[in-house]
């Protein structure tokens, strides 16, 4: 296989920036990339690249036709793969996964066992909080475990779908709470009152 980049020495940063061997598409021969703390972060195959001031790290990988770019971080046990964009000052990591045509960018968070795929945009916060289940959300959506649902719809039967779940009720307090911070965070205003 022919390696489609080099590692310059370390800087600064402890991480070594990339340097292009071939073009890939955009990149020419010669052209600095971003920064990745080794070579298993940044696949050698297909037209994957870091670019700009993005950084790549622990044992997170970016592969396919995937690129990461601007201010970006990927780390943890990350993966951002396919034809993903992960951009801005996005942050990817834990275990979390972008693939397919997703973009990630702007301020968003994708962390713990959260996933993006096919055609997603993700321009706000997405966080992650371990309760029983995952807790993903965007500015439109929330997603508890694999039930996913407008923030309306959560605000409407928040208790109902807790209960359902076996969700103690000082749990279903925990979990609204959080999501009226985080619609508060993420649109502005409060979802709805906690539940008594």
């Amino acid at each position: 296989m022919n390696k489609k980049y080099e590692l310059l020495p370390k800087g600064e940063n402890g991480l070594h920036q990339v340097k292009s061997l071939r073009d890939l598409g955009d990149v020419k021969v010669g052209e600095l990339g971003g920064y990745i703390e080794k070579e298993s972060n940044l696949s050698h195959e297909g037209n994957a690249w870091v670019s700009g001031n993005a950084r790549v790290y622990g044992d997170a990988r970016v592969y396919g036709n995937a690129w990461v770019f601007d201010n970006a971080w990927v780390s943890g046990n990350a993966r951002v793969f396919g034809n993903a964009w992960v951009y801005g000052n996005a942050w990817v990591f834990d275990n979390a996964r972008v693939s397919g045509n997703a973009r990630v960018f702007g301020n968003a968070w994708v962390s713990g066992d959260a996933r993006v795929f096919g055609n997603a945009q993700v321009t706000k916060c997405l966080y992650f909080q371990q309760f029983k289940h995952s807790i993903t959300v965007t500015d439109t959506h929330v997603f508890i475990g694999c039930e996913g649902h407008s923030w309306a719809y959560w605000k409407a039967n928040i208790t109902q779908i807790g209960e359902e779940h076996e969700y103690t009720p000082d749990e279903i307090r925990q979990v609204a709470n959080l999501l009226n911070i985080l619609h508060l965070q993420i649109n502005g205003k409060l979802l709805t009152e906690t539940p008594k």
